[in-house]
């Protein structure tokens, strides 16, 4: 398949989030390619369908101090923490085009970032109960997904070097027995945020059997 990879650097949630319904309609309506976004949010909460306000652990003025967004949004899952030094990764895909099968993309965005981890010699694994990427009892990467019409939005968000307190606001995912952790924290370094995204885009390609193809975020109307 086709897959244009728009790289959008720090974005708003709620501009990334347009930015998702725009090519998801373009996509229904057979006016784009595939497409990946690549990007960091400023520290944000987001909560998902199924979840609870109560695995949020700061009110509202707690959340202004701190310069904290919180949203609501369409997803699965519970609530995630996103911020700067987390890489984001949105696919705006077609499932029709790879069997309508939901478990498996979810299984492949697994297996992307399984093989990017392993690049850096990192040993990540699925655990069949939680969704998401694992290194031992603690998680990489959150995965939250929306198909609509056999078209994806949202996606999953790996842990390269975020402020790991900030988790602590939260139950990550409504899991209260789990930890969370970062490459940086396991490797005892960090690693260039370039380096990885280009190991996610090649991994990328090879799961879904995608030819990707860079354009400047400008294409998009938004800042690049």
């Amino acid at each position: 398949m086709q897959c244009v990879l728009y790289r959008l650097g720090l974005t708003e949630y709620g501009e990334a989030y347009d930015i998702q319904k725009k090519l998801w309609s373009q996509k229904m309506n057979g006016q784009t390619e595939d497409a990946l976004l690549l990007l960091e949010h400023p520290p944000t909460f987001t909560i998902g369908k199924s979840g609870k306000m109560d695995n949020l652990l700061l009110d509202k003025e707690e959340l202004s101090e701190k310069g904290m967004s919180l949203f609501f949004i369409d997803r699965g899952g519970d609530i995630t923490y996103h911020g700067p030094g987390q890489m984001v990764v949105y696919p705006i895909i077609d499932l029709k085009n790879r069997g309508k099968d939901i478990h498996r993309y979810i299984r492949d965005l697994q297996e992307i970032v399984i093989r990017t981890l392993a690049d850096l010699k990192i040993e990540a694994w699925r655990d069949g109960k939680h969704v998401g990427v694992w290194i031992g009892n603690d998680k990489i990467a959150a995965i939250g997904v929306r198909v609509s019409r056999w078209i994806t939005m949202h996606g999953l968000a790996l842990n390269m070097n975020p402020a790991l307190e900030h988790f602590s606001f939260i139950n990550p995912c409504g899991i209260l027995d789990r930890g969370v952790t970062s490459i940086a924290r396991v490797l005892s370094r960090e690693v260039p945020m370039e380096v990885v995204a280009s190991g996610l885009v090649h991994h990328f390609s090879q799961v879904f059997d995608a030819q990707v193809e860079w354009r400047p975020a400008s294409s998009l109307g938004c800042h690049s």
